[in-house]
């Protein structure tokens, strides 16, 4: 799950970066994702029936997964607001397919009240501000961070059809902004609550390696590339490297 602008919203509240990510300024040098030059934005191939199968399964496996967690839920959400105050929930701005932006649910993580990141700081990759040791996340935070329960919340955007179960991380539009042709490409699918980026070391991946990772699945997906990820998913969670 940076200024934390905190805004309360029917019980939940938005955090400008929510899992810790930022944005360099618009002064900054654009980020043109790795040294290759830029390619025109293809969309990729067209797999009709593939692509249905995978949004009625997206659909089908986000109510059940809702309806079998919802105990989970209840108890961590209970949880987040027991240990720190306010509101259990906060939605947060992400560009979705083809940019277009929705509101993203996480189990909140960090103090409601603490906006400002620590100055002169800085362990993520690219654009993307990341702490392995972020002080204002909350107890509870750090262990629902650690093994991505903090994502559980987005199954309410897979069913809203705003994200799939698997797929590209949803970025920050301030993010977007700075994207050159090919980084794009990663918006020509659905963002994903898990995909390529959750199984092959997260946060400890430089920014390089996780675009391309990410234009590998947009390119070269299949139907059998979403369970083999699924499965592996699993894996990653239990073994939870670069997750802070």
């Amino acid at each position: 799950m940076t200024a934390t602008l905190s805004t309360t919203r029917r019980g939940t509240t938005s955090d400008a970066t929510g899992d810790g990510h930022l944005a360099r300024s618009s002064t900054s040098r654009r980020h043109t994702g790795d040294a290759h030059p830029p390619r025109p934005i293809e969309a990729p191939a067209r797999r009709g029936a593939a692509r249905c199968v995978k949004r009625v399964v997206d659909a089908v496996a986000a109510l059940v997964g809702l309806a079998l967690l919802l105990p989970l839920l209840l108890v961590v959400g209970l949880a987040v607001r027991l240990d720190s105050g306010g509101p259990a929930l906060f939605r947060q701005q992400r560009a979705g397919l083809h940019g277009r932006e929705f509101s993203m649910l996480k189990f909140r993580s960090m103090r409601a009240e603490q906006c400002a990141p620590p100055e002169g700081r800085h362990d993520g990759a690219g654009p993307l501000f990341k702490l392995h040791a972020d002080p204002r996340v909350t107890r509870v935070g750090r262990v629902i961070r650690r093994y991505s329960i903090d994502e559980l919340p987005q199954l309410v955007n897979v069913l809203r059809g705003e994200m799939s179960l698997v797929g590209p991380r949803p970025a920050l539009p301030c993010e977007v902004a700075l994207y050159d042709d090919r980084a794009r490409q990663r918006l020509l699918v659905l963002p994903g609550l898990t995909g390529p980026w959750q199984v092959g070391g997260r946060s400890d991946l430089d920014w390089d390696a996780s675009l391309a990772l990410d234009l590998g699945y947009v390119h070269h997906w299949t139907a059998a590339t979403d369970p083999v990820l699924l499965l592996r998913t699993v894996g990653a969670v239990l073994r939870p490297v670069g997750a802070y």
